[in-house]
């Protein structure tokens, strides 16, 4: 079993940056694809970022360039560079994790997830 709980939403103006945070508990979080997900108002909840064994990470089209996804296996957090931010970037952001991975990107792949934390850039 593994809980994750994501930090780090807040408002920002667009341009700007921020950071998330998702630390998770259980044991073997090194062997777990972890990815984020986001849900804008009135949206279905879409892939946004993942990162699998070594080095392997993966991005949404529409954050590449400006996102990053970075993990500590000795923290058991991930986390998530947000730059360059936009307005259509407004959404609560979910944590979630995968120990047998089939798709980067389908939600249903992900086996946990945590409670989503909100992230809002103004114009």
């Amino acid at each position: 079993q593994v809980q994750l709980v994501e930090s780090g939403g807040g408002l920002v103006q667009a341009g700007g940056s921020l950071r998330l945070s998702c630390a998770a508990s259980g044991r073997s979080f090194s062997s777990y694809a972890m990815a984020w997900f986001r849900q804008g108002p009135g949206k279905e909840r879409e892939f946004v970022a993942a990162s699998w064994i070594g080095a392997s990470t993966y991005y949404a089209d529409s954050v590449k360039g400006r996102y990053t996804i970075s993990r500590d296996n000795a923290k058991n957090t991930v986390y998530l560079q947000m730059n360059s931010l936009k307005p259509e970037d407004t959404a609560v952001y979910y944590c979630a994790a995968a120990l047998h991975l089939k798709s980067w990107t389908d939600v249903a792949s992900y086996n946990y997830w945590g409670q989503g934390t909100q992230v809002t850039v103004s114009s």
